[in-house]
């Protein structure tokens, strides 16, 4: 089992930057592919951005590329998500979630963490 705790959401202004944190506990976090999706209300959940193993290969939906940042600190189990120019459409519940397999389903979720974004 692989527990996911996110945090540093909250309510910032249109253009302005939030940095989330996801850490994980249990199994070797190092071995998982780590990702971050986003729901809003009303609309299905969505693919933001993942990052490999051992940080060498990301992938960035296009509503993040280049605004969106995912690291990793695998001495600290923790992942992180730095936004950068957030507009109104960013506004939703953010959840980090771990895989053991690269082309497998994600297997652990975080509870997630709200990030409005006010105009």
């Amino acid at each position: 089992q692989v527990q996911l705790v996110e945090s540093g959401g909250g309510l910032v202004q249109t253009g302005g930057s939030l940095r989330l944190s996801c850490a994980a506990s249990g199994r070797t976090f190092s071995n998982y592919v780590m990702g971050w999706f986003r729901q809003a209300p009303g609309k299905e959940r969505e693919f933001v951005v993942r990052i490999s193993w051992n940080s060498g290969s990301t992938v960035y939906a296009v509503s993040a590329k280049g605004r969106f940042t995912i690291t990793r600190d695998n001495a600290k189990n923790t992942i992180y998500l730095q936004m950068n120019s957030l507009q109104a459409e960013d506004t939703a519940g953010y959840y980090c979630a771990a895989k053991a397999l690269a082309a497998g389903p994600y297997d652990y979720w975080g509870q997630g963490t709200q990030v409005t974004v006010s105009t």
